[in-house]
Formats: C-alpha cells, sequence, structure tokens
C-alpha cells in the first residue's frame, strides 16, 4: 500500500466510523430530544440576545388566522415594566423590518432560513405588518389578501409555532 492510500484511509476511518454512530444513534428511542435540546438552546440563546429581553420571562404566541396571522409576546410578570418595554421595542421594529422584507432576526434566531422567508420576501408589497400594543406586551398583526402570500405567513407561524415550542394551533382561525 502506498503511502498515499494509507494517508487517506487513515483520514476516512474517523469520518466512516463516525457516521456509522450517527446511525446507531438514530436506533436510540430518544435519538429526537438529544438531537433538538442543542437547537433549541441556540434558538432560546439567539432569541434571548436579537429580541433584547429573555424568553423565560415572557410568552410567545404564534397564530394563524384566515388572512395572515399574529406574532404576540407578552411579559410573565405584569409589573415587569422592563421587559414590557423591551418588547414593544422588539416589535415594533420587527413589524418595520419585514415590511421591508427583511428578515434577518428570524434567521438569526433560527440559525437558518425558515420555511417561507423567501416568498414573503418576494411579495413584501402583498403583506401588510401592523405592530400593536398590548397592556403586558405587544403584537404584529400580518395580513394579507392574495392567496399565495396568506399560506407562505402560515408557514412561517408553522414553524414559528413548532420552533418555540408554544403549543400554539397549527390551524388558522377563521375569525
Amino acid at each position: 500500500m502506498s503511502c498515499l492510500a494509507l494517508s487517506l484511509l487513515l483520514v476516512a476511518l474517523p469520518v466512516l466510523a463516525q457516521d456509522t454512530k450517527q446511525d446507531d444513534m438514530k436506533d436510540c428511542p430518544m435519538h429526537a430530544q438529544h438531537s433538538a435540546q442543542p437547537h433549541q438552546a441556540i434558538v432560546r440563546s439567539h432569541g434571548d440576545e436579537a429580541m433584547g429581553f429573555p424568553h423565560d420571562r415572557t410568552t410567545h404566541h404564534f397564530r394563524m388566522t384566515a388572512n395572515g396571522g399574529v406574532i404576540e409576546v407578552t411579559v410573565n410578570d405584569p409589573n415587569d415594566k422592563t421587559n414590557t418595554t423591551a418588547i414593544r421595542s422588539h416589535l415594533t421594529h420587527i413589524a418595520m423590518m419585514f415590511s421591508n422584507g427583511d428578515f434577518s432576526t428570524p434567521m438569526f434566531i433560527h440559525d437558518g432560513v425558515p420555511p417561507s422567508v423567501t416568498t414573503m420576501k418576494l411579495m413584501k408589497s402583498a403583506i401588510r405588518y401592523t405592530y400593536e400594543e398590548m397592556p403586558s406586551g405587544g403584537r404584529v398583526r400580518i395580513k394579507s389578501d392574495d392567496a399565495i402570500a396568506v399560506a407562505a405567513i402560515h408557514d412561517f407561524l408553522r414553524f414559528q409555532i413548532t420552533e418555540h415550542q408554544t403549543g400554539d394551533s397549527l390551524e388558522a382561525m377563521q375569525k
């Protein structure tokens, strides 16, 4: 065996062994939970950094409506004025960014491009983002009269519901 062939074999063996080990992990009944934990930690860490308030002191909801949906964030403690202000600032900024086709914040939080972001960027003139203040936080209403844009909004919100594990319905409310 030549030195080159031996070198290639020595480089390839650890990679092959790792692939086998990863395949073995798929047989683990808790593989999905084990694999998700590092990603969830990234989502929480990036979310806290990007939003400017801690996820564990706030509650997120992502709701789909017949013509779009709603992103809603509230403080868990109604006396938490610091995080209430931070939520309002963040959501005001999000409404403006999304209106301009800028989805860099959810891309950073989720460490990738969420589903339908490309469609929402391309259809930004067909989608309206409106910030509304709430007593303990705020919300961004997302609306469109275009069926393709509404489908993209729903895909984006379903992803958010799943990623943030909010427990919100994956179906659109009809009101």
